[in-house]
């Protein structure tokens, strides 16, 4: 063990901890993480049609669609482990005001200042909790890269289909959202 390690061992936080925090944060593994500045307007635009269009396509299926989408909303993984996805899509009855279950899809927004995060502890995270879609968007490129759960493992997919239920399939061309600018 080198000398750093026995003089500084961060302090792991818990739920608990987070609810009396000021501030913006989420907590992965018991470690803290700020979350940046309130995002900029390409942020909140692709925030906003992506919310727009996931919730007219859930909306075509009436009642045969169990789901909603959702933007900024606390998703209680454990104890140690809480994150704020840009925009989620939830399957399935919840009447809490945060999520303790997987969503079925999760959208991040990725700028200069999250890249890291959204690209290795958020992917990695979210497949390792049984995410079935991650989508990864890129303010800059304006591009989007969609993944999907398989074997679990997250691969690369170039369609438009996400099947959210056994009964509920939605298809929408996220790889298109950014030309709408």
């Amino acid at each position: 063990m080198e000398l750093s390690d026995q003089i500084f061992k961060p302090e792991r936080y818990t739920y608990q901890d987070y609810l009396l925090w000021k501030g913006d944060w989420e907590l992965v593994n018991g470690y803290p993480y700020a979350m940046a500045p309130s995002p900029v307007r390409t942020h909140q635009w692709f925030s906003n049609k992506f919310m727009q269009k996931a919730s007219n396509k859930i909306d075509e299926f009436a009642s045969g669609c169990n789901c909603g989408a959702y933007a900024e909303l606390d998703w209680i993984i454990d104890e140690h482990s809480i994150v704020r996805p840009d925009c989620m899509i939830v399957c399935g009855n919840f009447t809490e005001d945060f999520l303790t279950f997987p969503p079925t899809v999760i959208v991040e927004i990725s700028s200069k200042k999250t890249q890291l995060r959204d690209r290795n502890t958020k992917y990695n995270l979210y497949e390792l909790q049984g995410v079935k879609y991650y989508l990864i968007s890129d303010t800059e490129k304006r591009s989007v890269e969609v993944f999907e759960l398989l074997n679990g493992k997250y691969v690369p997919k170039n369609d438009t289909k996400f099947q959210l239920t056994p009964e509920c399939i939605i298809e929408f061309d996220v790889f298109s959202l950014w030309q709408l600018m």
